[in-house]
């Protein structure tokens, strides 16, 4: 392929009714700027068919046309490559942070023009993230979502999962070692931040800018149901950062155990449990975007 093409991963769900126009926007918008669009929405194939160098040689960026988990999957399959972001999931927080509409013209515009940015990427054990992880409460909620979860994820499937971690989670103490230090910092829920976009707004590290190589992070020490209300509150206020109780901090490496295992979620997803390793990746993503 002599012209220069896109690669779009779509989710199979994402890209149905009313989104479809939105998909196919995008593809008439390219072919009019010159840049072959190839969609696929078998990942698999995706995968064999960028493996090829020979189709990697005029390859303008992949696109991740969803949400977050799409975007997730798409810069752990592909690191290195360009990525642009149709937002057409549930969530797209990335897209919402970037100024992303979902309009096939302007990231067709986006991709044209060559705007692009470099951010930072957070890694989790060996799986990356754009956002924001966590352990603890929040990500209790989160895995409990997806195991019961039938289709795309609604913001009311969280509601049962909520219930049941206020009445059974346990807060489990939390070791956090910052940047190799000898002496842990202890906490019951622990929030990591590489962009300040986290679902419904709420602004865990407003300060957060993904560009300074460095991850924001919140160490909440008390743990039940009402000081995790009381957190959020706070939060929600913008006032967390100044109680006792909460550290905030930057690191490059920080690593978490507990003598219980610790649920983690990253971007949405589930991630694992304890213990595991956070680094963060300076302007390992280059992605377009105004």
């Amino acid at each position: 392929m002599n012209r220069p093409w896109v690669a779009i991963q779509r989710n199979p769900t994402s890209g149905t009714g009313t989104r479809r126009g939105v998909l196919l926007e995008l593809l008439r918008e390219l072919k009019r700027r010159g840049i072959t669009p190839r969609m696929f929405a078998n990942r698999e194939r995706m995968q064999a068919k960028l493996a090829d160098p020979a189709m990697r040689e005029n390859l303008v960026c992949v696109v991740a046309a969803g949400g977050d988990g799409t975007i997730g999957d798409v810069i752990n399959r592909y690191p290195g490559l360009p990525l642009a972001t149709l937002p057409l999931g549930t969530e797209n927080l990335l897209a919402k942070h970037l100024g992303i509409q979902p309009s096939g013209t302007q990231v067709a515009e986006l991709i044209a023009s060559g705007s692009r940015r470099r951010l930072d990427l957070g890694q989790l054990n060996d799986r990356r993230f754009t956002l924001m992880a966590s352990c603890g409460f929040d990500a209790a909620i989160v895995h409990q979502t997806h195991a019961n979860r039938r289709g795309n994820i609604r913001k009311w499937h969280y509601l049962r999962p909520l219930w049941h971690s206020i009445r059974n989670y346990g807060h489990p103490l939390l070791r956090v070692f910052v940047d190799e230090g000898p002496q842990p910092r202890i906490a019951r829920l622990v929030m990591a931040v590489n962009l300040p976009a986290y679902a419904l707004g709420i602004p865990f590290a407003p300060q957060a800018t993904g560009e300074d190589g460095q991850l924001d992070l919140c160490l909440f020490e008390r743990g039940s149901t009402f000081q995790m209300a009381r957190y959020l509150g706070h939060v929600i206020a913008g006032q967390h950062q100044s109680l006792p109780d909460v550290v905030c901090l930057k690191a490059s490496r920080v690593r978490i155990e507990a003598d219980v295992i610790v649920p983690w979620q990253m971007d949405g997803d589930p991630a694992g449990f304890t213990p595991v390793t956070l680094e963060v990746l300076p302007a390992a993503l280059e992605v377009f975007a105004p």
